[in-house]
């Protein structure tokens, strides 16, 4: 992957509130346990791609995927799933810089 597509990569993770490498788990289907592995995007589909332990590149819905953010006052981790966690582009589109000018 070219250095340019990664940078790509990276600023549409963080436009969503994701980081590259960030820790994430995940339920492969049909199984309980739960499985640990790191983000490396988001694809065209709004899938989560990310590689598990073993190395293998995986892709799922975020909904499926979890990621560790902090709750409450005291902030202490717990896993979210990245659904609940992320901003969408959408949310993003709906408020133009331009409302919030004080002029």
């Amino acid at each position: 992957m070219s250095r340019a597509a990664r940078e790509m990569d990276d600023r549409t993770l963080r436009a969503i509130g994701l980081h590259q490498g960030e820790p994430i788990r995940f339920r492969l289907v049909g199984h309980k346990r739960w499985r640990v592995g790191r983000i490396s995007r988001v694809e065209t589909d709004g899938s989560i791609t990310f590689h598990d332990d073993d190395g293998a590149a995986r892709s799922q819905r975020p909904d499926m995927v979890q990621v560790r953010r902090p709750l409450g006052s005291r902030g202490r981790l717990i896993w979210t799933p990245v659904n609940e966690v992320a901003v969408t582009w959408e949310q993003l589109e709906l408020f133009s810089p331009a409302e919030f000018s004080s002029e």
